[in-house]
């Protein structure tokens, strides 16, 4: 039996990677031991949730005003709410949680809506972000209703090397998606620790030859063909391989578009290290508090951008074409 228990706004505070994209915090209506509610690839932590008999979700507060108190105290940034349950239906704690992000002036990623439940278009604002798990009939049609009520949405991921980084698997789930109004999907590298890899094998327990090759693989050398595997079958179903970085009302819009440039060249950085510098390139333009647009405009902005030229050229790429 699932036993939810209501509690308090349950916010990670932190930099996390969603689909390639840097967001400051998540936001967890239903926080505690989700894995009870079914099977789920968790796009953030990159590893499955098994479903259980029993377990205890802690249910958050289904008043946007509750939640609105919790996000004034994270760092500047886009906002991950999400995923959603079945529960939403009585609780109500996901759309409080969204409404009250796009509330913020923050930019929203919205993680696995329930299409019931969906909130408010908000425009650049708001992007929806579907993780695949399983299911790809019921993810064609959760993208599809989004889709419908104008929202920019699509698909994260897994690449798993044998699966879903098959091509026959990608010709097969691709075009639907394409069809359903989904607008990128991108590729996710699934952790491959011990119990990551026994998740993956409890997932497809009925395939033949699965165990052996998810415990025997060299996944150093298979992981990033996987990934190249999954990004040009995307490119070729004509999707785009980020999501959209959504740009609240209180965020000069130029300020977004250069940090979305900074993350994308980060997915294809050569170095962990180059990574790094991206992301914190990124990080400071969220929280630097200026129009950067009108700084560069008026000769300053390498004086007050503190990172190295090329990072720094760019970044003014983004601001002087007024897109990434």
């Amino acid at each position: 039996m699932i036993v939810y228990e209501e509690g308090p706004p349950v916010v990670r505070v932190g930099e996390c990677d969603v689909g390639g994209r840097r967001a400051a915090a998540r936001l967890l209506p239903y926080g505690g031991d989700t894995e009870g509610t079914g099977c789920r690839f968790d796009p953030i932590e990159r590893v499955f949730q098994l479903p259980q008999a029993d377990a205890i979700v802690a249910a958050g507060p289904h008043r946007r005003e509750t939640w609105r108190g919790a996000i004034a105290r994270v760092p500047a940034g886009p906002l991950v709410v999400g995923p959603c349950l079945a529960a939403e239906e009585i609780r109500g704690a996901y759309r409080a949680a969204a409404e009250a992000a796009g509330e913020s002036g923050r930019g929203v990623y919205l993680l696995d809506p329930e299409p019931a439940f969906l909130p408010a278009n908000r425009g650049a604002a708001m992007t929806v972000l579907f993780a695949w798990g399983g299911d790809s009939e019921a993810l064609r049609e959760r993208v599809a209703a989004a889709s419908d009520r104008g929202l920019s949405s699509g698909v994260l991921l897994p690449a798993v090397p044998g699966w879903t980084a098959e091509p026959g698997f990608l010709r097969g789930l691709l075009p639907p998606l394409a069809d359903a109004g989904c607008r990128w999907v991108a590729a996710v590298p699934p952790r491959h620790d011990g119990e990551a890899r026994r998740r993956l094998v409890a997932v497809r327990e009925d395939a033949p030859g699965f165990f052996e090759r998810v415990h025997h693989l060299d996944w150093e050398a298979a992981l990033p063909e996987a990934l190249r595997v999954v990004r040009r079958a995307v490119a070729d179903a004509g999707l785009g391989a980020f999501p959209p970085r959504p740009s609240g009302a209180a965020e000069p819009p130029g300020n977004s578009q250069a940090a979305s440039r900074l993350e994308e060249r980060a997915a294809s950085a050569p170095d962990d290290h180059r990574v790094a510098l991206l992301h914190a390139a990124a990080r400071w333009i969220d929280e630097s508090g200026w129009d950067l647009r009108a700084v560069l405009a008026e000769g300053n902005f390498r004086k007050v951008f503190p990172f190295a030229t090329e990072i720094a050229a760019e970044a003014e790429k983004a601001l002087s074409r007024g897109n990434a």
